[in-house]
């Protein structure tokens, strides 16, 4: 199966199940397929939209149902999160709004806001209107890479499965970078 078979074929689910877990590179690679013709940009922002939501329901309702009881067992994380349970009574309505474009904070925002009790039916709309934002920013952002890198390079065609392990393997490494990073100042505390 060709670059392109794969991704015409599983790109939309891709999208919806990266979304679903933490999904920045993803969507990019998703803009990406979609200037270079392979996928429709509307589905991929559609796509990323309803995996973002519901993946964020689901934190939301696990943090509601199982929070406190989580954050009980596990100390050094209530110790944590009481931090953030301060920002959230200040800053609730942005944080809501705009926890997406934090990377590392995108599943724990959502289990926090449930275990601190917001309202379900505010975090619903509020979660709508983040989820909307970030897929269309984030989408048209891998959408105008593939532009930009089409005008600086000429055949982009003959470059392009390079471009694409290029841009997920960088996902990767950030991802990566991030939790070992992550994982040093949890030892560290």
């Amino acid at each position: 199966m060709s670059l392109e078979e794969l991704i015409t074929t599983y790109g939309y689910s891709a999208i919806a199940i990266g979304a679903f877990l933490e999904g920045e590179t993803i969507l990019i690679l998703g803009g990406f397929a979609a200037h270079r013709g392979y996928l429709e940009l509307p589905w991929v922002l559609v796509s990323a939209f309803l995996g973002t939501l519901l993946g964020d329901q689901l934190y939301f309702y696990i943090g509601r149902v199982k929070g406190e009881i989580i954050l009980e067992k596990r100390p050094n994380l209530k110790r944590k999160s009481e931090k953030v349970f301060a920002i959230i009574d200040k800053h609730q309505t942005v944080l809501m709004l705009g926890f997406r474009f934090m990377y590392g904070f995108r599943t724990v925002t959502p289990f926090l806001l449930g275990a601190c009790r917001v309202y379900p039916f505010r975090f619903l709309i509020l979660n709508i209107i983040g989820a909307f934002i970030w897929s269309i920013t984030i989408g048209i952002m891998g959408y105008m890479l593939g532009h930009v890198l089409e005008r600086i390079i000429d055949d982009i065609k003959r470059y392009e499965i390079w471009l694409f392990i290029g841009l997920s393997v960088s996902g990767v490494i950030a991802w990566g970078i991030h939790f070992l990073v992550k994982g040093r100042i949890s030892t560290n505390k």
